[in-house]
């Protein structure tokens, strides 16, 4: 079964969500779940090169006070074992590039049985770059190292990223995401029809596939 992951490279809660779902793939609810990586962009209309993190804090939360909501969410992610530190971000990028990659490593991952799960594998180290160690995950040579960690060849990195290849599915996925009612992010899709959104908690991520798959399955008249 697909499990579809609609999210943003600059978006804490999608990490933590990711985190939670990994402790459900490996329980009986998360058995033979194929999960795919799908493009999001919170801030669209930074620019492709990005811009200083404190400047777009300073235009994007206003008069808004983020301390509360910057403790729940370092709260939330030491819980799910992940040890954020907002401070060493000196830019807030443009993703649209990072989830280019997501998608050439799908398309990777299918041509190629030996490098299966690298586009989930790629999403830990693209969040972990950007979340933990403040790394610029808009720069080539930053996506480029997060590829090469996962077992990707850099120099077909560096020559795709420098290309127009997948441009237009990337853009597809955007506006898929719009047609599919995602509003806010992480939304987990299941099977194309059953959507949870948010960073839910392990159990109920796992109770959500379980139900999902209860309404795939055939019912007494063989019909799905």
């Amino acid at each position: 079964m697909r499990l579809e992951i609609f999210s943003d490279l600059v978006c804490p809660w999608c990490f933590i969500g990711k985190r939670q779902l990994d402790s459900v793939l490996g329980t009986p609810e998360g058995q033979d779940v194929d999960v795919v990586w799908r493009a999001y962009q919170l801030y669209p209309n930074i620019p492709r090169e990005g811009m200083v993190r404190d400047e777009f804090m300073k235009v994007r939360f206003a008069g808004t006070d983020t301390g509360s909501a910057r403790e729940r969410i370092l709260g939330e992610a030491r819980t799910a074992g992940i040890e954020m530190d907002f401070s060493r971000a000196e830019r807030m990028p443009n993703t649209f590039d990072g989830h280019r990659l997501l998608h050439h490593a799908r398309q990777q991952e299918l041509a190629n049985a030996e490098l299966a799960g690298v586009q989930h594998r790629l999403a830990e180290t693209l969040f972990s770059f950007y979340f933990c160690e403040g790394r610029d995950v808009g720069s080539q040579e930053v996506l480029i190292s997060a590829a090469e960690e996962v077992g990707l060849d850099g120099s077909a990195t560096r020559a795709f990223l420098g290309s127009d290849a997948s441009r237009m599915e990337v853009e597809h996925e955007l506006d898929r995401a719009a047609v599919v009612g995602v509003s806010g992010v992480p939304c987990f899709l299941f099977a194309g029809a059953f959507a949870l959104q948010g960073a839910q908690s392990a159990e109920v991520i796992g109770q959500f596939l379980s139900r999902a798959r209860q309404r795939l399955a055939p019912d007494a008249t063989g019909d799905v």
